[in-house]
């Protein structure tokens, strides 16, 4: 996306609903610049008459107005940039809230092919930049385009000769501010790339402290830390020396032009051309103008960085989303609960292979299901694909003879609820993890789903009970505590078909027979697909298919795939048995 394109669509999406307080700010930085011209433009008189002719009817008139040409100046600057930062906030809010509503409703196969970390970074860092386009960028062009023009006026209302000698400075100071708006560009990019690897490298670490710790590794991620550090810290050094580059050249142009314009005026001073009064008014105003020409000149870089983190952010945002609605999808209907996937094929993006090839199986209503088969062999998937995380490659897949793809999601994740092996909490209280299913739950349905889960047991001993902050991921919770509340949450949701990915291999032997009772309660009526390895799980199986290599190879029963399946034998009496 070019830069034009990216300003519009900046001012279209978010700038453009806050057009009346931009202008207001405008408004006073037109104020700022015509008390700025002011403050040179009095030099002149003030010299003139106090100083030269001495005329004493002006010894408090020109001071008075010099004081209130720099409060105007002062409350103008203060008020636009003020109105300014909240105009960015507000955009800053409009955006992240745009990114987070496009990742929160991604495709689950797009979320997988980005680390979190730099989903963060572009959140914050590159908002930032775009933030700062706004409230800094945007106000100090027109500040100081505004102040400039009027300065500029002073200095050829006292003499058009110089004014046009002092405004070669302007070209100048413009040609060596593109050139370094170029490399910040190429040098943002390295910032934000150091950066989000930096995020990802730290969500690493805290999440795996212990790992860290157990094996002993902390003078290794000390280094690793140290490299990611120093990397992010040469292309932060390399940006900011970049923006320091710009005072000596303003300087040096500066101090050529005012040595040069001394020399020119001394020049027209003698030949009475330019009286001093006049000088030193327009001395003021070129002096005066240096801050915004320098402001203006640099002004390339910011939006640079602006533009450079929009173009990231806005790829983001329009991010399309190939798990959608149809467009004539209605509400899914469910009373037996009989899943069929009739050739169903699927593989994961980018990856190239198929993990299923044409899976064909029936899930019984309101019955127990189990899904077996060696690690890869596709269980996991046939389960993710039930609530439509991913699109399959071919086939179809339905409910109750329905097609999922012609449901709407919503009405179709409604129905179903997911207990996997990797439970998944929030740093929140216990009762709020668990009403997470269903926000409008009561506190004693809340108590009650605890209770036929068995978490009610470990919840009663916690010092403020159900108002128990866990921690990050129930960090707080033992394995065997965590999957409890994971089924409290499944019951308190009361779907009819239930998903359970190896839902018992986090607990340990004493609690494994009341989490059984737990998943038999809420099982109990209720489709069910689950893969597990414990034995009690896979007897109580009304059906049981057998997964290998993306495909299913038997179905049945126990007793039946014991003397049918020499896959099923095998795994039974290498995975099963022994427990």
């Amino acid at each position: 996306m070019s830069k034009i394109e990216l300003l519009k669509r900046l001012y279209k999406d978010y700038s453009k609903k806050y057009i009346n307080k931009i202008l207001i700010s405008v408004f006073f930085s037109i104020l700022l610049a015509g008390s700025t011209s002011s403050v040179a433009y009095l030099l002149d008189p003030a010299i003139k008459q106090l100083f030269i002719e001495q005329k004493q009817s002006y010894i408090y008139l020109i001071p008075a107005a010099i004081i209130l040409a720099f409060c105007i100046k002062g409350l103008s600057l203060y008020i636009a940039r003020v109105i300014m930062i909240k105009v960015a906030e507000e955009i800053r809010k409009d955006i992240q809230g745009d990114m987070f509503n496009t990742i929160i409703n991604a495709d689950t196969d797009t979320v997988d092919k980005k680390h979190s970390g730099k989903f963060i970074a572009n959140l914050m860092n590159d908002v930032n930049m775009i933030t700062s386009l706004v409230s800094t960028s945007i106000l100090n062009f027109f500040k100081d385009s505004l102040t400039l023009i009027g300065l500029l006026c002073v200095m050829f209302y006292q003499n058009w000769k110089l004014a046009l000698i002092a405004i070669i400075m302007i070209p100048l100071s413009s040609i060596a501010a593109k050139s370094l708006g170029k490399r910040i560009k190429k040098v943002t990019e390295q910032q934000m790339q150091k950066a989000g690897k930096l995020t990802t490298y730290l969500i690493e670490v805290f999440k795996n402290h212990k790992l860290i710790k157990i094996f002993q590794r902390e003078e290794f991620e000390k280094k690793r830390a140290d490299e990611a550090i120093s990397d992010f810290k040469e292309t932060n050094q390399k940006i900011n020396i970049i923006f320091v580059r710009a005072s000596p050249i303003m300087e040096i142009l500066t101090g050529i032009m005012i040595a040069f314009l001394i020399f020119i005026s001394a020049k027209l001073v003698k030949n009475n051309e330019l009286e001093v009064s006049n000088f030193f008014s327009f001395l003021a105003a070129m002096m005066l103008a240096y801050q915004p020409v320098r402001s203006l000149a640099t002004l390339n870089i910011g939006i640079q960085q602006g533009l450079s983190g929009a173009n990231r952010v806005i790829k983001i945002i329009d991010e399309k989303q190939n798990i959608k609605d149809e467009s004539n999808a209605d509400d899914i209907s469910i009373k037996e609960g009989e899943i069929k996937f009739d050739k169903v094929s699927f593989g994961y993006e980018g990856s190239g292979t198929q993990v299923l090839n044409s899976v064909s199986l029936n899930i019984p209503g309101k019955k127990m299901t189990a899904l077996v088969g060696q690690s890869g062999a596709g269980k996991s998937t046939i389960l993710n694909l039930i609530p439509r995380f991913y699109n399959i490659s071919s086939g179809e897949i339905k409910i109750d003879n329905q097609s999922i793809y012609s449901k709407k999601i919503h009405s179709l994740r409604k129905n179903i609820s997911l207990v996997s092996q990797d439970t998944l909490l929030f740093d929140d209280t216990i009762k709020n993890n668990i009403a997470y299913a269903n926000p409008r739950a009561t506190e004693m349905e809340i108590i009650d789903a605890a209770k036929y889960s068995f978490a009610n047991e470990f919840i009663e001993k916690l010092p403020k009970g159900y108002n128990t902050i866990i921690g990050e991921n129930g960090i707080r919770l033992s394995g065997g505590e965590k999957q409890r509340l994971s089924i409290a949450r499944a019951i308190l949701k009361k779907t009819p078909i239930i998903l359970l990915d190896e839902a018992t291999s986090s607990l340990d032997a004493e609690t494994e027979s009341k989490i059984q009772q737990a998943i038999n309660f809420l099982t109990k009526g209720k489709t069910t697909v689950v893969i597990a390895h414990r034995l009690s799980t896979i007897l109580n199986s009304e059906k049981i298919f057998v997964i290998d290599k993306g495909q299913v190879v038997d179905n049945g029963n126990h007793d039946e795939l014991i003397k049918s399946s020499k896959i099923y034998k095998n795994f039974y009496e290498k995975q099963i048995k022994k427990h």
